[in-house]
């Protein structure tokens, strides 16, 4: 699950005529502009924020940015190219404009002056995103956590409940897992939650979402009902064989599955599968049982 942003950003709130900066007064109001790139925590809109900025005051009708594997990408993407950068002590900005004329050597001047402007609050949004990312996901696995996964599956009830849809929750154990810890150590523990992660962020769909909520325990929310969640079930049993991280420790899973019923709270919903989880290891483990309410 790669969180790195990687934006096409062309929201209509910032969308400008590309000659709107000849029908502008060239002095900038540097308070006001300072005021609007601090206005929000989130990159995208600080960095549209200043793209509408640039276009109101010089002839530029797009612009790109890279900041490690971060790229923002705004408006056009014709025109003559300009490349720049620009750094404070710790990051590089590359810059690449697309101007619909050469820039005069004021509008270079006032370039700058812009661009200097923009490292704080860019800086400021990305370390909010970091902190969030941080506080919504698995620092190991990089699966969400048990309070992201909170947030989710209320989500997830609320809309099944609103729009009459169907929602099921798979809970997933590792199979002696404690033993290979007792035996192996943390250190191959880990290597083989990071292993069963990547398994499980190949085998859900688009529409799922994976949690690691502790230890060896993992949830998959699954829109749809339980056909679509033994399918799930079945494709990480037949994908585990296949892992070498998991086969060099001989690690399999039980998993259990609840499909949720209209008005039921988000922990009754959990109970089900994790007792069904539980019929499972009792089963033989390697494989998954169902809830039938």
């Amino acid at each position: 699950m790669d969180f790195a942003l990687a934006t096409e950003l062309y929201p209509e709130d910032y969308w400008y005529r590309s000659d709107a900066y000849l029908n502008m007064d060239s002095e900038l109001d540097l308070i006001q502009v300072i005021q609007q790139l601090h206005g929000s925590l989130d990159p995208r809109t600080v960095f549209a924020c200043f793209g509408k900025i640039l276009g109101q005051h010089l002839p530029i009708k797009g612009l790109q940015l890279t900041l490690d594997k971060q790229k923002f990408v705004w408006g056009r993407h014709y025109g003559i190219e300009l490349q720049r950068s620009v750094a404070d002590k710790q990051d590089q900005f590359n810059l690449v404009y697309q101007l619909a004329m050469p820039l005069s050597a004021n509008q270079e001047n006032t370039l700058s002056r812009l661009e200097a402007m923009l490292i704080q609050p860019l800086n400021n949004a990305l370390k909010y995103q970091n902190m969030s990312k941080q506080a919504m996901f698995d620092s190991l696995t990089g699966l969400g956590n048990r309070h992201y996964y909170n947030q989710a599956i209320g989500t997830a009830l609320a809309r099944a409940n609103r729009y009459q849809g169907q929602v099921s929750l798979v809970v997933i154990d590792l199979d002696k897992f404690k033993q290979l810890n007792d035996i192996h150590g943390h250190k191959a523990g880990d290597y083989v939650l990071v292993g069963f992660a990547e398994l499980i962020n190949e085998a859900i769909r688009n529409t799922d979402q994976a949690f690691r909520i502790g230890g060896d325990e993992f949830v998959i929310i699954t829109q749809g009902d339980t056909q679509a969640a033994e399918i799930v079930c079945q494709r990480i049993i037949d994908m585990m064989p296949k892992h070498a991280q998991l086969t060099e420790y001989d690690i399999k899973c039980s998993l259990g599955i609840a499909e949720s019923i209209p008005e039921q709270l988000a922990d009754n919903l959990y109970d089900r599968a994790d007792k069904a989880m539980y019929a499972a290891k009792a089963a033989g483990r390697n494989c998954y049982r169902i809830d039938v309410g």
